[in-house]
């Protein structure tokens, strides 16, 4: 018999509702054994429903539950405690994205990790989507790349409102937070950029003052000669998500749920789809987090890899204070 890994969820908003509880529930290696919220009267709500014990406080709970991991889902300004305080009780971790709100912030975290020898991976459902990791059967089929075009855009009634629209709290806004699964793709399919310029605003809500940006765009240099541009927003309409790259004998268009592959002339020579993907990515990421502890995986999401995106995102926020290119690769160093 497999052993069940023991976990806990720390949040217990949209995402871990609609994701990650889910993904657990569905899982044959991880088992749902405790929620924990500020908010008591919800996780006493939720743990009922699901038959498991509730906690306010996540100290607590690492003191009373035998847990191998905790996954993290809550406002990005309270990941970095969590994870201190799971490390000190020698508890994995699965966190929501971003990995860190700063790159100094993401380096203390993989010392975390180094010193107490746990496993801390981002999720990222994209990474285990075959839609997804189709574009690696795909690429070499397009000649040389030479052009990246990405667009993650959507509409929210209030990008200004809760912690989202406080950089204090979020790190930033949409480069950082929508637009982490973008810049993962990024860095993922062509690797870390020599180079990124950026323009950002924060005006989509004119009678409001936040300044977490609701808007960027964003410019890409790779060393090779390749370059492209990549455009977020929480207050463009409609809800779109699109990673286009051009070569020298095709292109590649990566969508949600669907991938092309067409001539140089945009005809459709391939086109693959999945239906109910992100369900089942879900759960693949909580089975994959527990073969990593298992030792049978290597952890692709873990704290080096992801300082890589934490850089990317220090120079976006650079070059816009500066006005000019920052080589994300000087960040990192």
């Amino acid at each position: 018999m497999r052993k069940r890994y023991r976990v806990a969820v720390v949040g217990v908003g949209k995402q871990a509702a609609e994701d990650h509880i889910p993904g657990i529930l569905k899982s044959h290696l991880a088992e749902l054994v405790a929620i924990c919220d500020v908010d008591a009267e919800k996780a006493a709500r939720t743990a009922e429903m699901l038959g498991v014990r509730s906690y306010v406080d996540h100290n607590e709970m690492f003191r009373v539950e035998d847990l191998d991991f905790v996954l993290v889902a809550t406002p990005h300004h309270t990941h970095a405690r969590i994870v201190e305080d799971a490390a000190a009780a020698s508890v994995h971790v699965l966190k929501e994205k971003p990995f860190a709100t700063s790159g100094k912030e993401a380096a203390h975290l993989a010392s975390l990790a180094r010193e107490h020898g746990i496993e801390i991976m981002t999720t990222l459902q994209r990474r285990f989507n075959p839609i997804y990791t189709s574009f690696f059967q795909l690429v070499d089929q397009i000649g040389d790349p030479f052009f990246m075009d990405v667009q993650y855009t959507m509409f929210v009634d209030s990008p200004h409102s809760g912690w989202r629209g406080s950089r204090a709290d979020a790190g930033g806004g949409c480069v950082i937070d929508m637009g982490y699964h973008m810049l993962d793709l990024i860095i993922w399919y062509l690797g870390m950029p020599s180079a990124v310029a950026a323009t950002m605003s924060a005006k989509a809500v004119g009678d409001a003052e936040y300044d977490a940006e609701d808007t960027a765009s964003i410019l890409f240099q790779w060393s090779n000669g390749m370059h492209g541009t990549c455009v977020l927003s929480r207050s463009l309409p409609p809800k779109r998500e699109l990673f286009r790259l051009v070569g020298t004998e095709g292109v590649i268009e990566l969508e949600r749920g669907s991938i092309k592959r067409l001539t140089k002339s945009g005809e459709v020579v391939e086109h693959l789809t999945r239906e109910r993907s992100w369900e089942a990515a879900a759960t693949t990421q909580i089975d994959y987090f527990c073969r990593v502890l298992a030792g049978e995986r290597k952890n692709m999401g873990g704290p080096d890899y992801h300082l890589q995106h934490a850089s990317v995102i220090d120079a976006c926020y650079a070059s816009v204070k500066l006005g000019s290119f920052i080589d994300p690769r000087e960040v990192l160093a």
